[in-house]
């Protein structure tokens, strides 16, 4: 079984994204997809939905470090069109996504560099559009504390850009944080000394935290 990352990116949620090139249109769909069969659904759904277009053109890349990838040029010149998909995928560093793009011809041919900058720049786009996240595989920390102490534990998450994944109020209230490992130490020993008595943690499973990212340097993330 394939150990999971400490993190990776992908986009925020399924969508749509349209550019209009010398008249003919370019609709990218994109999802996210952890098999290869969720990929190949998602590829004939859009392709059903679009099956009026004169292509629909697809790369998906499975699994993390690029482990299970295709691309498809659906009649575009061989290389023009799956591949560079492919390559925006990539460069962006997303995984676990499956992008189709369906182009309505609008009489202008573009030619070969053309269709190659028109099929890339139309994933990348989309992805930037609809929303890039990173996930950090963190632990669920839950801890009870009294009403009167929420104001002030409250200010130390914000201040230390911790966010809550879960709160329930009961005759406690109850929270639920994502932390990395290697945090939870300090972060137990913080809250202790916010309330100057001793609180209880519950360490729980693994968890992805999702961070909407707000540049797109994608390298550095």
């Amino acid at each position: 079984m394939t150990e999971k990352p400490e993190k990776y990116l992908t986009i925020k949620e399924n969508g749509t994204h349209e550019l209009v090139i010398k008249k003919s249109r370019f609709i990218c769909s994109m999802a996210r997809t952890n098999t290869v069969e969720e990929a190949e659904i998602f590829v004939k759904k859009i392709t059903n939905l679009y099956k009026d277009a004169t292509h629909n053109t697809y790369a998906y890349t499975i699994g993390f470090d690029n482990t299970c990838v295709k691309a498809c040029d659906n009649g575009e010149p061989s290389g023009t069109a799956g591949i560079p998909e492919l390559k925006a995928l990539q460069l962006m560093n997303l995984n676990n996504i499956t992008a189709v793009v369906t182009r309505y011809f609008g009489g202008i041919k573009l030619g070969a560099g053309g269709l190659i900058r028109a099929y890339s720049n139309s994933v990348t786009q989309a992805a930037e559009n609809i929303g890039v996240i990173k996930c950090i595989l963190q632990k669920k920390i839950s801890f009870s504390i009294q009403y009167k102490h929420l104001d002030k534990i409250l200010y130390f998450l914000r201040q230390n850009h911790i966010s809550i994944f879960k709160q329930e109020y009961t005759t406690d209230i109850n929270l639920t944080v994502l932390l990395d490992s290697s945090d939870i130490d300090k972060f137990e020993q913080d809250i202790n000394n916010i309330l100057a008595k001793h609180v209880e943690f519950s360490i729980g499973q693994d968890l992805y935290n999702e961070i909407l990212l707000t540049d797109f340097d994608y390298h550095n993330q």
